[in-house]
């Protein structure tokens, strides 16, 4: 994508955001006035925000199957185990053993599961202030069934009708017998919001207690710092080389929504249902890409066969896990690598606290010595510590601190305050002992 194409995709996401704020604001005005019906609210709302539809509509869905049980529709994507979603073998979602779901979702329930009889979670939404103004009108579901993974969607023609939607989803969730969920972001919105809305209609949430893999945490720990940013469709098109063309922001999926209850035009529809499919396949894609990463390092880390970056994300995932000792190994691999300097300083820092916990006091100087040389405060702080209260050398405990402050100058007051303070209780301690401890 060249500079211009760049500006005008930023200029129409920014463009979208403020519609969808327009929108999401109108709408708390209008549904806090009595009286009205929910129909008359949203034709309200389409009146006060509507200035026309901008651009030209995405290409229309793929649809194989269609059901039509006004006012839900059922829309249903079979894809065979050979199929790929960019560089990702479907059938490799089936090959994940249940001790790396159990890692990646900190949930132990998951060592007796894999993904065969999980559901893959994906609402769409109004997107309006939350609580009761925020209907799930697009609810997701990916799962592997009869030597397929399948896309199955429930789509809400009329908001009226909600009530249906949610029993023909606790139907599904029943009859399918799901023993697990798998999420990106969805302990946070999806599964709260659904849980809900199921309540709101008295009905009960057959996947409430289920163990959950929320990955959107693992993909933070695992690509943060490797790629722009962890937004599920960006993570696709990195890691999976999955492109999704004509896809829209999420943004603009509410105001399709309320322009299709006023209009009844279906291809309004088409690109929510296109966009959804896709962040289910690209869930499941990223999650298998994750799982094999992790099973992978476990092993060729002791080889050197895998990338510095990506042993650094597995070893934040084992830090999260309370691995300290793993997570400190695979911070040693990865240092061998090549990093950026602020991955690599980040990592120096991180593993020297865990030699420092364990008193591997020659590695910890070691690591806090490479670290001066980059005009790290915090190193030098560390290395007046240590020949303070370990060497019990003042004079080189002095040292370190003068050149901390040094650093400090003009960056940090606290820190240079902080050294100024370490420096004269060292003197102290030289003219009642001397240059190190007493005898």
């Amino acid at each position: 994508m060249d500079i211009d194409d760049k500006l005008k995709h930023l200029r129409r996401e920014r463009e979208t955001r403020q519609r969808a704020h327009r929108v999401q604001t109108t709408w708390e005005k209008i549904d806090g006035e009595d009286g009205l019906s929910v129909k008359e609210k949203l034709e309200r709302l389409i009146t006060l925000t509507n200035k026309g539809w901008p651009g030209k509509a995405p290409a229309k869905i793929p649809v194989r199957e269609v059901r039509r049980r006004e006012p839900i529709e059922l829309h249903e994507n079979p894809y065979l185990l050979s199929a790929r979603y960019g560089q990702i073998p479907i059938a490799l979602g089936l090959q994940i053993p249940g001790s790396v779901l159990a890692f990646l979702g900190r949930d132990r329930a998951f060592e007796e599961l894999d993904l065969a009889s999980s559901v893959f979670l994906d609402l769409e939404t109004t997107g309006l202030a939350g609580g009761t103004g925020t209907v799930p009108f697009l609810v997701g579901l990916g799962y592997f069934r009869d030597d397929r993974f399948k896309v199955t969607q429930f789509f809400l023609s009329d908001m009226a009708e909600e009530g249906r939607l949610v029993r023909e989803v606790a139907e599904f969730f029943k009859d399918m017998n799901f023993r697990s969920v798998v999420t990106y972001n969805g302990k946070t919105f999806d599964m709260p919001l659904l849980e809900t809305r199921f309540a709101m209609h008295r009905t009960p949430f057959p996947v409430r207690d289920l163990p959950h893999l929320d990955f959107l945490f693992s993909a933070r720990q695992l690509w943060k710092h490797k790629y722009e940013n962890c937004r599920l469709s960006n993570l696709a098109q990195q890691i999976a080389q999955a492109e999704r063309a004509d896809d829209i922001p999420g943004a603009e999926i509410p105001i399709r929504y309320f322009q299709y209850i006023r209009t009844g035009d279906f291809s309004l529809i088409e690109p929510i249902l296109y966009h959804n499919q896709e962040d289910i396949l690209s869930l499941l894609s990223v999650v298998v890409a994750g799982s094999v990463l992790v099973d992978r390092n476990r092993e060729a880390a002791e080889r050197g066969e895998t990338d510095a970056l990506d042993l650094y994300g597995v070893a934040r995932l084992f830090e999260s896990a309370g691995d300290a000792v793993r997570s400190a190994e695979l911070l040693e691999k990865a240092l061998e690598g090549r990093l950026p300097a602020e991955v690599s300083d980040t990592a120096r820092k991180k593993l020297s606290h865990h030699f420092k916990k364990n008193q591997d006091w020659s590695k910890a100087v070691s690591l806090w010595q490479e670290m001066s040389g980059g005009d790290q405060s915090f190193s030098f702080r560390e290395l007046s510590m240590y020949y303070e209260h370990k060497a019990k050398d003042y004079k080189e405990a002095i040292r370190a601190a003068e050149e901390g402050m040094a650093v400090a100058m003009g960056r940090s007051l606290t820190d240079r305050k902080d050294f100024e303070k370490r420096i004269e209780r060292l003197k102290g301690k030289i003219r009642k002992h001397g240059g190190g401890a007493p005898k």
